[in-house]
């Protein structure tokens, strides 16, 4: 079972930055794909960013440029850093670790972190 904590979330105004931290427990980390969403009041969950075991990574196309994903599978940690922040950036954020398996797959999330962008 692998547990998962987000850190780094808070206020920041239109233009900042932000570092989110997900640091998992439990687990073998270096195994599991790690994926960002994020959910905002009213909306549906949305997928920001994904990295592979092999640190291949992808975007959503509202956050291209302006959000990096990166693993260090030595601290068990994923990061996302996150410029030029929007105020329509505004969610909770979410870790995702995500392993497929033969006839099913693993799932863990972490429990999100608070990013609000405003002035």
């Amino acid at each position: 079972q692998v547990q998962l904590v987000e850190s780094g979330g808070g206020l920041v105004q239109p233009g900042g930055s932000l570092r989110l931290s997900c640091t998992a427990s439990g687990g073998i980390f270096s195994i599991y794909a790690m994926l960002w969403y994020r959910q905002a009041p009213g909306k549906q969950r949305e997928l920001v960013a994904h990295i592979t075991t092999g640190s291949i990574t992808n975007y959503a196309d509202f956050v291209k440029g302006r959000f990096t994903i990166s693993r260090d599978n030595a601290k068990n940690t994923v990061y996302l850093q996150m410029n030029s922040l929007k105020a329509e950036d505004t969610a909770v954020y979410y870790c995702n670790a995500y392993r497929r398996l033969t006839a099913t797959s693993e799932d863990y999330w972490g429990q999100g972190t608070q990013v609000t962008v405003s002035s």
